[in-house]
């Protein structure tokens, strides 16, 4: 091995390298940011779901940087076997539909059933809140085929074999048996986010995609569309926030105690929010280099009532 027979080369060619993927990672078309810790440089890039499928945006030097790194962290992953996707298949319709026959206008209030219908052109529907929640969110311009940057990242991690693994693994029976029994009421928010997010239309959807690749942080995460995706997203629905905001902060110290380059592709509201990882990380004292995440002094003033 390269190690052990030409030790000099090796000592010299850590620090070069981490420069070169750092300048590289610097070029990437998405929000960014690169954090030191020692010998550790963890580059957090921001994910956001349900880009536009025809969306264009420059990922060269992502999957340059994702090739050069020492390892990649993907976002959590549930792993389902065969038994898990029968079973899945088998109660689809409890998936699908509403229980004992109930419709739409049965959980949401008048007002907000009113909405959807103006929406969706059509009378109270049958089908789940799952359903109906993608529906609505697609009016607002999501789009379920577009291609999501982990995507991307994997594939280049597979054709180069770099290390790549998910901070953390749900069991497939564990999340299929939540969705399958977790109550419509559940939903409410979700669907009030996502009707709001219709209501801003397929235009705004655009634009919060062009704000990602722009790195307009603060725009993004105002973005009604980005909204209705954390509203309607597992973690929300199953109120279970907390424990990925756990699961990334234990991973991305992990990454911040190894030597070398890590890539971790991270939803980006997780770590632009309040109180998420990029103000933890300034916190203690560390210096996230990348697009501003907070909204100026002037947008919060005129936020406020």
């Amino acid at each position: 091995m390269a190690l052990t027979t030409a030790p000099a080369v090796a000592q010299d060619a850590p620090s070069d390298a981490v420069e070169d993927i750092v300048v590289t990672a610097r070029r990437i078309e998405a929000p960014m940011w690169e954090v030191r810790r020692g010998d550790s440089v963890l580059i957090l890039v921001g994910s956001i779901d349900g880009l536009p499928r025809k969306m264009e945006w420059r990922t060269d030097a992502l999957i340059s940087a994702v090739d050069r790194a020492d390892r990649v962290l993907f976002p959590v992953e549930g792993r389902a076997s065969l038994a898990d996707v029968g079973r899945l298949i088998w109660r689809f319709r409890t998936l699908t539909r509403l229980p004992n026959g109930r419709t739409s206008a049965d959980y949401l209030s008048p007002d907000l059933e009113a909405r959807v219908e103006s929406l969706t052109g059509e009378g109270p529907t049958r089908d789940s809140m799952l359903i109906l929640s993608g529906d609505l969110m697609e009016l607002g311009g999501y789009s379920s085929g577009g291609r999501p940057v982990s995507g991307l990242v994997r594939q280049a991690t597979r054709a180069n074999r770099t290390p790549a693994e998910p901070v953390g693994i749900f069991r497939g029976d564990e999340l299929i048996e939540k969705v399958l029994t977790t109550p419509p009421e559940r939903y409410l928010d979700c669907i009030e986010a996502a009707a709001t997010a219709a209501e801003a239309g397929v235009e705004a959807g655009a634009q919060r995609a062009e704000n990602w690749r722009l790195r307009r942080i603060p725009a993004v995460l105002d973005s009604p569309l980005e909204k209705a995706a954390t509203a309607c997203s597992y973690w929300s629905v199953m109120a279970q926030a907390d424990d990925l905001r756990r699961i990334w902060n234990t991973a991305v110290d992990k990454a911040l105690a190894e030597d070398g380059v890590t890539v971790a592709i991270a939803p980006l509201r997780l770590l632009a929010e309040p109180n998420g990882v990029l103000d933890r990380l300034e916190a203690e004292g560390l210096e996230p280099i990348g697009p501003d995440w907070r909204p100026s002094a002037s947008a919060q003033s005129a936020a406020r009532p």
